[in-house]
């Protein structure tokens, strides 16, 4: 097996932008792109572009009548831009598309799934998806919260039904509840999905009591060393009991206490942290194959230098 850490992007990624001053911006994978650069850590990966993925790799997760309706809204809003139409259509609220989104939402997801057959196939230790839209407020019908499809539920879907594991792992550690993977996957006792979120926040959701969760809500103002003591007591004992044989991170850093769009306190040796922990649960149980994909994060140098630490502990630099 490679030891090298996979990192998995496409510049079609890139083109979806959802208006002037949106925070979930193409600037926020410039901002990677640039720290990883700054520190020299860009030589310690090794680079893939992503392919996109197919709608039968997307049903795994998603019903057909919403990916049908999320790549209608796309073409429709080519016809209307031709026509001196508007650049956007509003999915919700927060949500929107421009005519580029679907190509980027198939890369989004395809990232994953790429990542997911070089990790299962030994060409590297494990990889990291600097990829959006984000996805895991993307429930299996609807698009919400910066989000339309679940990259992380459609990889660890297709790692189960195309790979033929039995038993894998979503770890979530972004500032928001991610209610679409959970959607997804609560009954599925082949996914073990845990997570940390600030509580009451977006988005508002009835939360299953399904035995396959293991989600943690915090109140506003939590620092990391308290999360840390949640996660050695709350996932890692139910990680340990689940032995996945593949772990897929929601890797948010929203909760860095510099980024606004929520109120953590998380700091980068936080997340170096976190990572370890994950990664000494994928090296005892699943070879060491851990696929991380980029959800939230909108302080741009706080994201910078915290996937930087991410990256350190996934490639041992």
């Amino acid at each position: 097996m490679s030891q090298a850490t996979g990192y998995f992007t496409h510049r079609d990624c890139w083109r979806h932008e959802m208006g002037a001053g949106h925070p979930e911006c193409p600037e926020r994978l410039d901002a990677i792109e640039d720290r990883l650069l700054i520190s020299g850590l860009d030589v310690a990966l090794e680079r893939r572009e992503a392919t996109a993925a197919s709608l039968a790799d997307l049903e795994l997760a998603h019903g057909r009548m919403h990916l049908a309706s999320l790549r209608g809204l796309c073409e429709g809003l080519k016809d209307e831009i031709n026509a001196g139409g508007p650049a956007h259509a509003q999915v919700d609220p927060d949500t929107a598309m421009n005519a580029h989104s679907w190509d980027a939402i198939l890369m989004a997801a395809g990232a994953a799934i790429d990542a997911t057959d070089a990790v299962m196939a030994g060409e590297m230790a494990n990889a990291f998806c600097a990829v959006r839209p984000p996805g895991h407020h993307a429930t299996r019908n609807q698009a919400m919260g910066f989000c339309f499809v679940n990259n992380v539920a459609v990889a660890a879907k297709y790692a189960l039904e195309r790979h033929g594991l039995q038993r894998v792992a979503i770890v979530d550690f972004d500032v928001h509840h991610g209610n679409g993977t959970e959607d997804i996957v609560a009954g599925d006792e082949r996914i073990l999905m845990c997570s940390f979120y600030q509580h009451p926040f977006y988005p508002a959701w009835d939360h299953s009591r399904a035995s396959n969760l293991v989600n943690l809500p915090v109140p506003a103002y939590t620092k990391g060393m308290e999360i840390r003591e949640l996660v050695d007591m709350h996932w890692l004992p139910r990680l340990e009991s689940h032995r996945p044989q593949m772990i897929f991170i929601s890797a948010g850093f929203d909760a860095h206490r510099e980024d606004d769009m929520g109120q953590l306190g998380l700091v980068e040796s936080d997340y170096s942290w976190i990572t370890s922990r994950i990664k000494e649960v994928a090296l005892r149980h699943a070879r060491g194959r851990i696929v991380s994909c980029l959800e939230g994060g909108y302080a741009l140098s706080a994201l910078g230098r915290s996937v930087e630490a991410h990256l350190r502990v996934l490639a041992d630099v």
